[in-house]
Parts: C-alpha cells; structure tokens; sequence
C-alpha cells in the first residue's frame, strides 16, 4: 500500500493499520508524503499492543531530490527512521534521478548538480551499514539505470516507476527485469485523471467477465506481470478490494496489451521542469 502526501492528516496512520489488519505486508513512503510521524505512531501501535511483527512488515521509504549531496544522505534517512520510529527500513530508495538545492524548500526547482553516483554511494554505505535492507531507484529511464550500472558497487534492488495499463512501459520493465531489478508499480490504477484508467472501456469488459472491479483487473494485470503493485487508498472497502488480485487469461492479458491510450501523470517536465525520460517518455 502507497500512503501518498495528498491524504489529509489523520487519516494515513488509520490507513495503515486498516491495512494491516487486512494482510498488506507492504507499506510504502516517503520522506515528501509530510506524514511520516503520523505513520511513525501507526507502526509503533502496530509493532507494540497491535499484534504484528516489525519483521513480518515490509517497510519502504525515498530520499527526496533535496538530500542527494552526499552528506545529506544518512542523516535524510535517520530523520525518516526517527519519525517512522523504527531501527531499520526493508528498502530505501532515491525519489527522482533529479537533485534540488538543500537550501531551499523542500518543492524547490533550483538545480543542485550532484552526480547520481555521487548519492549512489551513499546509498551502498547504508545498505552495508544494515540501517536499510535493500537498495533501490525510482523514475529511472533505461538510459540512467544503464549509466548507474556502470559505475555500482551494489545495483538498484528496484526501480519503482508509474505502471498501469495506460503506462505499460514494456521496455523499461524488461530491461530491468533482465537485469534482475524488481519493478514496483506506483498509481497502478491512474490518478484519477481525464481520460481514466478505471474507466477504459476494455477493462470494464473483463471486470465485468470476472465479475470484479476494473481496479482489481488493472492490478491483477501487472501482478501477472512480475511486478509489485502499491495502489494508494484510505478507506476500509478499497483497501480490501485492492487486495483481491486474481488470474486473468492470456487472452485478457493480450487485450489489456491493445489498449492504445498513453498517459503519464507523474510528469517531471510538470513538477521538476526536467525531461527526464526524453524519447523513452511511454516506453
């Protein structure tokens, strides 16, 4: 489960644990969701008098483009376990390959040129220090994790990027796949845009074969496809029904492949003014 910053405050920490109590076993953060203390007490109800174990909770959290100067890397993710109120994360990874002034606020544009690897390293000492299980990327383009390999002590576990039938990204997740880099899939259901994944008329024909939602088609689709899905959710029914993935039949999954709408809506050249992935944009 992803517990994005646009959800009010309040309302994440419930979340978790409603998820929790349902069987997710995989909660996703970030330093810029602003919401890291109100899941912090979450964790420690959960870990203390909740009844569940830290070591059975897959815990993930980012760096954020602020933090990539070298010397602001460990103490970024000591204040993320402080607030978090854990001794370890099971994954840690950078937000964006973009690196921002630590000067400014945290949603600032000024360009801070740090070289990835630069950042990378620190990484590597993390994950050597135990402090972070596992080590991994987000938003890279096959063209950044092909330079970021070059130069690694220790690869990206992962790469979490914008993944759903809208955004396939067929390239870029077989590229890292054969390099042994696990995808994650954030908005695997959209973001609620115009025109909606949830609403394409090719999902609600198999939702409707299944007798499931199209959200739970969208999801079961890239699940088919080795890839780990967090979709964002606060409320109780939506959190179960995100958890109902089932098997869909090849033929279903050749007709999710058909689909001819491309859309990204985590866009850097909105947010950040940066191209990141230039002419790999829907690949």
């Amino acid at each position: 489960m992803n517990e994005g910053r646009k959800s009010e405050p309040g309302v994440v920490g419930k979340a978790v644990i409603d998820a929790l109590k349902n069987g997710y076993k995989h909660i996703d953060g970030a330093y810029v969701y602003l919401n890291e203390k109100e899941i912090g007490e979450a964790y420690h109800e959960a870990f203390t008098t909740g009844g569940f174990k830290r070591e059975d909770i897959f815990i993930t959290s980012k760096l954020w483009n602020t933090r990539h100067t070298p010397s602001d890397v460990k103490p970024a993710l000591e204040k993320t376990l402080a607030d978090l109120q854990l001794d370890y994360l099971d994954l840690y990874l950078i937000h964006w390959p973009i690196s921002n002034s630590p000067d400014g606020p945290d949603f600032n544009n000024i360009e801070n040129p740090v070289p990835i690897i630069d950042t990378w390293r620190e990484m590597e000492k993390l994950y050597e220090s135990g402090m972070v299980k596992a080590i991994g990327v987000c938003n890279f383009s096959i063209k950044l994790l092909e330079d970021l390999l070059k130069e690694a002590k220790i690869k990206p576990m992962v790469n979490q990027i914008e993944l759903n039938p809208y955004l396939p990204q067929p390239k870029l997740v077989e590229f890292c796949q054969k390099n042994n880099i696990h995808v994650t899939a954030y908005s695997p259901l959209g973001s609620g845009g115009v025109p909606s994944v949830l609403k394409e008329p090719i999902l609600e024909e198999i939702a409707k074969k299944y007798n499931k939602t199209t959200a739970q088609v969208a999801l079961s689709w890239n699940v088919q496809r080795g890839i780990t899905v967090i979709p964002k959710s606060v409320r109780v029914q939506r959190i179960i029904e995100n958890s109902q993935i089932f098997q869909l039949d090849q033929e279903d999954m050749d007709k999710i492949a058909t689909i001819k709408t491309r859309l990204r809506t985590c866009d850097p050249k909105l947010f950040f003014n940066k191209d990141i992935f230039e002419s790999s944009y829907y690949d």
